[in-house]
């Protein structure tokens, strides 16, 4: 079994984390989205979205870094993805929300425009489109500070898949200094789940990246 991941794509960030907290036997081969190493060909015939993560488990290719996250959880027999039919429904639907409703406003939206100007298309960086952003971003918080998050944990007082992929969708936005500190909940989450003792290293490049924008923007 092999997954194809980039450790600065925010979609391969929650399953590279629970793969290392988890045993099982997967190949890791990185590859590097900004060097224009998913356009191959090669990579196009496995995943045409040329997107990443992409898990081939001999001959079955599964993309999408939410599937991949609930296949891997089932081959591991984890308890971060239930068994019980509504507490699993309730980790699928906050899954759902944080990849549609949530991450499209916060990230798509505000961050990755800020952190990668120069890769996104020029609308993007209006004032209007960053004003709505950030006025549906902290519609979002507040429903994940005040209705998702009256545990421990999203879906409840243990961690479940549906935490490893909201952590790096709402971690993303430390990259340009987002003040999460209205929404107290998500914050001591967000500290609850960078705490954990592979956090530090799957996200290195990550935070390497941000460091390293933040250079340059001192330096222009």
């Amino acid at each position: 079994m092999k997954l194809y991941y980039d450790p600065l794509s925010t979609t391969s960030r929650p399953v590279m984390l629970f793969l290392a907290e988890h045993d099982l036997a997967v190949e890791m081969e990185a590859l590097d989205i900004m060097s224009g190493e998913t356009r191959s060909p090669a990579f196009a015939a496995l995943n045409p979205n040329l997107t990443v993560p992409v898990l081939d488990d001999d001959g079955f290719v599964l993309t999408e870094s939410s599937a991949i996250l609930k296949y891997l959880a089932d081959l591991a027999g984890s308890p971060a993805y239930p068994t019980d039919l509504r507490a699993r429904a309730r980790v699928n639907s906050a899954m759902d929300w944080f990849n549609t409703n949530f991450s499209k406003d916060l990230n798509g939206d505000y961050v990755y425009p800020r952190l990668l100007p120069e890769f996104m298309p020029p609308h993007l960086l209006a004032p209007e489109v960053t004003e709505r952003a950030l006025e549906r971003a902290g519609h979002w918080l507040g429903v994940l500070d005040g209705h998702m998050l009256r545990d421990r944990y999203v879906c409840g007082p243990e961690i479940t898949i549906a935490d490893y992929f909201g952590a790096a969708q709402t971690g993303l936005s430390q990259a340009v200094d987002f003040d999460l500190s209205p929404w107290p909940r998500v914050k001591a989450w967000l500290e609850r789940m960078q705490a954990r003792p592979a956090w530090g290293e799957v996200h290195a490049a990550f935070y390497g990246l941000v460091a390293s924008r933040r250079q340059l923007s001192k330096a222009g």
